[in-house]
């Protein structure tokens, strides 16, 4: 099996924890990294073994060589049109000059596909370059990991621990997916270095209901919790729309206050199943109690 991946995007956080498990499993890694990438990142890489390429992502020539020889290409870049659509299409056109046979775009997040389009702004982004990804010649695999579980420490109103409260929307059973950023990355590596995986791959670490979280979170040590219902989703959506109208300047934001609402709405409006946890069997998936713990 060829063991050769680039990986873009390996200075940010999840492309950092993917790149480290590529090398654990024996990869050979080469990341193409940005002229102005922070240089302690870049020192990071080159000490887990990895060849790191300074490249101009608009410079198609140079980033066709940086992709010649991989056996996938993995993105995790983040950011908004010009880089989940534009510069993932300049990296998409290089794959398929170079040959590579696989690509898994930066699609880690709820499953967008069943969320209509106009619910939330990054996943219709994503939507736009999955339709130039599909016609491409080339193979695609797309990871769909939930909501990474770390947004359960930030103290949002699933999860407050100021009020003590696991707040919901519609439903108090509906089951929740969450993936730790390890697990995804993870799962992201074994996907890479497998020549045979699907369109799309849905896991979760774990999928708690609002009510589960409750006891999650007290057996976890966090104190004792109350179950608060906070509206219906059309109450989440018609919030969301206000918030928008209020905050123009967040369309220029990556995280905007009503962009983190849209990523709440997607949580209580779709599910990852069936899930690919079993795909690899080595791996193992973090205990909802033990991450809190932590």
């Amino acid at each position: 099996m060829d063991s050769f991946i680039l990986v873009a995007g390996a200075t940010g956080d999840l492309g950092g924890r993917i790149t480290r498990a590529l090398r654990q499993r024996g990869a050979t890694v080469r990341a193409v990294v940005r002229s102005e990438a922070d240089p302690t990142k870049v020192d990071y890489l080159t000490q887990l073994g990895v060849e790191v390429q300074h490249v101009d992502f608009s410079d198609q020539a140079a980033l066709t060589r940086a992709c010649a020889g991989a056996s996938c290409v993995v993105s995790v870049l983040a950011g908004l049109r010009e880089v989940i659509v534009d510069t993932q299409t300049q990296l998409l056109s290089a794959a398929v000059a170079a040959g590579v046979p696989r690509f898994i775009p930066s699609d880690f997040a709820s499953d967008y596909t069943q969320q209509a389009p106009g619910l939330n702004r990054n996943f219709d982004l994503r939507r736009e370059f999955q339709a130039r990804l599909d016609q491409a010649p080339i193979a695609a695999t797309s990871i769909l990991n939930g909501a990474f579980a770390e947004v359960l420490t930030y103290n949002i109103p699933l999860l407050d621990f100021r009020q003590q409260q696991v707040g919901y929307w519609e439903d108090a059973d509906w089951q929740i997916d969450f993936t730790t950023m390890n697990d995804t990355a993870a799962f992201t590596a074994a996907a890479a270095l497998d020549p045979a995986t699907p369109r799309f791959l849905r896991i979760a670490s774990f999928q708690p209901s609002p009510r589960e979280l409750v006891t999650v979170a007290e057996q976890a040590g966090r104190g004792q919790f109350a179950l608060g219902r906070l509206g219906a989703r059309q109450d989440l959506a018609a919030a969301i729309q206000h918030a928008r109208a209020a905050n123009p300047a967040g369309e220029q934001q990556l995280y905007a206050d009503w962009q983190q609402m849209q990523y709440m709405l997607s949580m209580f409006s779709v599910q990852n199943n069936p899930l690919d946890n079993g795909r690899y069997p080595d791996l193992t998936w973090t205990n909802p109690v033990t991450f809190l713990t932590a």
